[in-house]
């Protein structure tokens, strides 16, 4: 048997195990490495911090898959490997050996520094929300919901996004909805700080004058063209000196590779993350294929490197899971070839959303209702269908 490790719930992995229960690979024994049995979609997040949708609307059903793949679902993190050995430590402390390997494990994101004293008695640090790693904010979010509801009424409350990326700003204006639907008697107050000159840095100037005028509505402060430094008594200090005050700050900067990984004896790049070729194959030297070794999503950097987006992760699955079968079979590898323009759809948080494709955009409620058409085909692709019966 040739036993074909999966190691992470993303989305990339979604659509190998899709494709291996389509179409099983004979003598070959699948196992599925992940903390949970369902994943978060990374489309659907900004809905669910909204509250306009239920956790298990916003996740996929990788056990079901796993299960319809003939794959061995292991509920645990994997927290070293050793590649020259083929083989994985499991937080639990037992080791996996494999044959094939494929890391689907996504990023984090590098904590804030912490100006001395913020954590002492009597302090007040401002709450932090990390955007990443997806697991952690799904259950940080509900604790901090539960913090919000002791909240007094006075005085206002404000909301701070570090990051100006889609991420940063489509999360804070969801948050800021659910916090003001929530708690109407506070005086909710939002400001994005961001390193670029406008939002959404990288996205035409069509694009990123909708989002201003979005946030804008929304009565989101802009402080652009500036880095945030440090976590302060009440806020958060840039590289100007200039303390932006906070009770909340959405944390959607600095991504980065997860800690395990320096554990491991993977070639890595100076964030942590795993370079590939454009095969998926992990890359040793730059363009020399390591054997047995792949990986998809945000946890791979890809030459030249991608944004860490789930449209990615979501157009490598179905090359991941053909070069994995090539794999398992002795048969060679076909690229992959990454759209240098994808749609982004993005949502605003008050039931309109803006789509961008290079420098075209456009916004309005019927963007919002293709982007909740195109979410739901796609956790509906990965949901068993009796889930609602």
């Amino acid at each position: 048997m040739t036993s074909l490790l999966l190691i992470g719930g993303g989305h990339a992995h979604a659509f190998v195990l899709e494709a291996f229960a389509r179409q099983p690979e004979p003598g070959v024994s699948i196992t599925l490495v992940m903390p949970g049995e369902r994943a978060p979609y990374s489309g659907m997040v900004p809905a669910w911090l909204a509250g306009e949708c239920r956790n298990d609307d916003m996740t996929l059903d990788m056990a079901w898959l796993a299960e319809r793949a003939g794959a061995r679902l292991v509920k645990d993190s994997v927290v070293a490997m050793q590649a020259a050995e083929q083989r994985v430590q499991l937080a639990g402390g037992e080791w996996l050996e494999y044959n094939q390997a494929s890391l689907n494990v996504g990023a984090t994101l590098e904590a804030p520094a912490r100006a001395p004293g913020t954590q002492a008695p009597g302090a007040q640090a401002p709450e932090l929300l990390p955007m990443r790693p997806l697991d952690a904010l799904q259950e940080r979010w509900p604790a901090l919901l539960d913090e919000v509801a002791a909240w007094p009424a006075t005085p206002p409350r404000r909301v701070l996004a570090v990051g100006a990326g889609a991420a940063g700003c489509e999360t804070l204006l969801a948050v800021l909805a659910r916090l003001r639907a929530e708690r109407p008697d506070i005086d909710w107050q939002g400001s994005l700080l961001g390193q670029s000159a406008q939002p959404l840095p990288g996205a035409g100037r069509l694009p990123a004058w909708l989002m201003r005028r979005e946030l804008t509505r929304a009565g989101v402060t802009w402080n652009g063209e500036r880095r945030a430094q440090r976590l302060v008594d009440q806020g958060v200090e840039d590289d100007r000196g200039r303390v932006h005050p906070a009770d909340l700050v959405l944390w959607a900067t600095g991504a980065r590779g997860h800690a395990w990984l320096t554990q491991s004896d993977l070639p890595l790049d100076d964030r942590g993350f795993i370079p590939v070729t454009d095969s998926l194959a992990v890359a040793v030297n730059g363009s020399e294929m390591a054997p047995s070794l792949w990986a998809a999503g945000d946890c791979a950097a890809f030459a030249p490197p991608l944004p860490k987006a789930g449209v990615h992760a979501v157009r490598m699955g179905p090359v991941l899971a053909e070069n994995l079968r090539h794999a398992c079979r002795g048969e060679p590898a076909r690229p992959f070839q990454p759209q240098r323009q994808v749609l982004a759809l993005v949502g605003t948080g008050n039931g309109h959303a803006i789509a961008s494709r290079g420098a075209l955009g456009i916004a309005g409620r019927w963007v919002w209702r293709w982007k909740q058409r195109i979410d739901r085909r796609f956790i509906a692709r990965f949901t068993p269908p009796y889930k609602d019966q």
